[in-house]
């Protein structure tokens, strides 16, 4: 296979490399849910200024409802996660760092480039004791383990005695009841980042937070600077975190989407090795192929190249979908074994 894309999502590079219209393509390379909700009305006007700080406070407290997050944590906004990623390895002078591997791989880079010595590790068991700052996603991405409570307590409580802190990256858990720690922010030595465009599939908004010790976030927020986050974003935010009827609402959506996925892998003779709610992982002998074959009809899927046998594939958002999923399995399979 060609260099494999970098990211899932990349949609312009697989028109290019494979043909086609955009329209055309069914673009299952990301674990961002496929149907978001409605976006809700907001003041025209929030375009035209600067965001205020009753608009951030929304959000904090739309934010600390939706997750469950205690009136102890701090919580810092930001452009999406991405963007936390990036500045956290700023907060501690470089030295040993430590990132779950395999995993979500802009962390262990975004450590690396800030100075910082990287060592990678399978399990909570083996975190290096000299590591001070380490980052676990949970669940994982792209396996979509979940890592044992008492555990990750007991990491983030050494990491506190260190002067360090565990960043526990919980993209994922909005669509994962029970999973989440969220109830433990601000406790020391833990930061959890939560990300909004995955599960109201809205990534595009670029909204996401860090909740943790309030002097902790407190050194994000500065870190950013006034208006991290545009008003709108923060308005779309603040007002579908606060539909609880309508959060139920796109939490069944995702399960019975997982559903239909999970159904069109198994009518194709495949069954997932890991996942979440919101993606699928395969292991096949030859992912790349079946990568190959499915962009050529179109279907955009998520290899990897640290793992030839890995292929992860987000949710469908129909029946028609998931019968054009098993179709074109079937296809792509019935082309490698022939």
């Amino acid at each position: 296979m060609r260099e494999a894309l970098h990211h899932g999502g990349a949609l312009d590079a697989a028109l290019a490399r494979y043909g086609g219209a955009r329209a055309d393509w069914l673009d299952l390379s990301t674990g961002i849910n496929p149907a978001p909700p409605p976006l809700p009305e907001i003041d025209p006007a929030l375009w035209a200024r600067l965001p205020e700080h009753a608009l951030e406070e929304r959000a904090r407290r739309a934010l600390r409802r939706f997750t469950g997050a205690g009136e102890g944590a701090g919580i810092a906004l930001a452009p999406g996660t991405q963007a936390l990623i990036a500045l956290l390895p700023h907060l501690l002078p470089p030295g040993p760092a430590a990132v779950l591997f395999p995993s979500y791989e802009e962390h262990g880079r975004a450590l690396a480039q800030a100075g910082h010595q990287v060592a990678r590790f399978a399990d909570l068991s083996n975190v290096p004791a000299e590591a001070r700052l380490v980052t676990l996603v949970s669940p994982n991405n792209p396996d979509g383990r979940r890592f044992d409570r008492s555990a990750v307590l007991a990491l983030a409580d050494r990491l506190a005695a260190q002067g360090g802190f565990l960043v526990l990256d919980e993209a994922f858990a909005d669509a994962e009841t029970g999973t989440s720690l969220v109830a433990e922010a601000g406790r020391p030595g833990l930061l959890i980042l939560r990300s909004f465009g995955k599960f109201f599939g809205l990534a595009g908004l670029r909204f996401g937070a860090a909740l943790g010790e309030r002097a902790l976030t407190a050194r994000i927020a500065a870190r950013f600077g006034p208006w991290a986050v545009s008003g709108p974003a923060l308005a779309i935010a603040s007002a579908l975190m606060e539909d609880e009827a309508g959060v139920a609402a796109l939490r069944e959506g995702i399960r019975q989407r997982a559903g239909l996925t999970r159904q069109a892998l198994a009518a194709a003779g495949l069954q997932p090795v890991g996942g979440t709610a919101l993606f699928s992982l395969l292991s096949v002998p030859d992912a790349s192929g079946l990568f190959e074959g499915l962009a050529r009809r179109h279907i955009l899927t998520r290899p990897f190249a640290y793992r030839p046998d890995w292929l992860r594939l987000g949710t469908v958002r129909n029946a028609h979908e998931a019968a054009r999923l098993t179709a074109a399995l079937r296809a792509a399979l019935a082309e490698a074994s022939g």
